[in-house]
């Protein structure tokens, strides 16, 4: 009989979060919508989702304690997957409508906004997949479903041996963004997955496959 890894979507008040939840199941985990700081601990992995604006999400990851359990679960390499605005919060700041706000710092650099002439992005893009992805093998070609003003559009994060570079994900709206990266026991997305039919069905299952490998591997610094 399969066991289907356990993973822990954050409850932390972002919005409908339950597409996430059921997205997980269709690709195989056994997924729970929670807080219970136990359970994000322990789980095989742990999902990030966000919705809305930067700076309400990093105030209502600490109102409890998210940023202490996502940090403290990749120091153990332990995976986390971030999905949109939870991608955006890995990084050092965000900056949007003029409020600058400090990220979670897992990267190093801003979020900011498209250089596009009609915002937000929404809908349906194709991606420049980074070569070795794990998340994109078997739907390379595929198009995955944007929602979006803001984005990380530089990388400035250094590796040294023996850690491997991660790998990044590229998309073109306006001008490059990273539209996804994979680093160590840390990936994150800024499309919705759970919002991408059944490539993005097979993206999470990439990942869910993925946990046992990611969970030995230490977080590039």
């Amino acid at each position: 009989m399969t066991v289907r890894p356990l993973v822990a979507v954050l409850d932390y008040g972002s919005g409908n979060v339950h597409s996430a939840v059921k997205a997980l199941i269709a690709a195989g985990a056994d997924a729970r919508l929670t807080a219970d700081r136990g359970l994000v601990r322990d789980a095989d992995g742990l999902v990030v989702p966000g919705v809305g604006a930067f700076a309400a999400v990093m105030d209502q990851l600490r109102a409890i304690r998210g940023d202490e359990l996502i940090d403290r679960r990749l120091a153990g390499g332990r995976s986390v997957l971030g999905i949109c605005v939870g991608m955006q919060v890995l990084f050092g700041q965000g900056i949007e409508r003029g409020v600058d706000t400090e990220g979670l710092g897992e990267w190093p650099g801003a979020v900011t906004a498209l250089d596009a002439p009609v915002l937000p992005h929404m809908g349906w893009n194709t991606v420049r997949a980074g070569a070795g992805s794990r998340l994109f093998a078997g739907v390379e070609d595929e198009r995955f479903y944007f929602v979006h003003s803001n984005a990380a559009q530089q990388w400035s994060l250094q590796t040294q041996q023996p850690f491997a570079e991660p790998v990044l994900t590229w998309c073109d709206y306006g001008s490059p963004f990273l539209a996804a990266v994979e680093n160590g026991p840390l990936c994150a997305t800024q499309f919705h997955p759970e919002k991408s039919g059944a490539a993005g069905i097979r993206l999470l299952s990439n990942w869910l496959e993925g946990l046992g490998g990611a969970n030995l591997s230490p977080r590039v610094q």
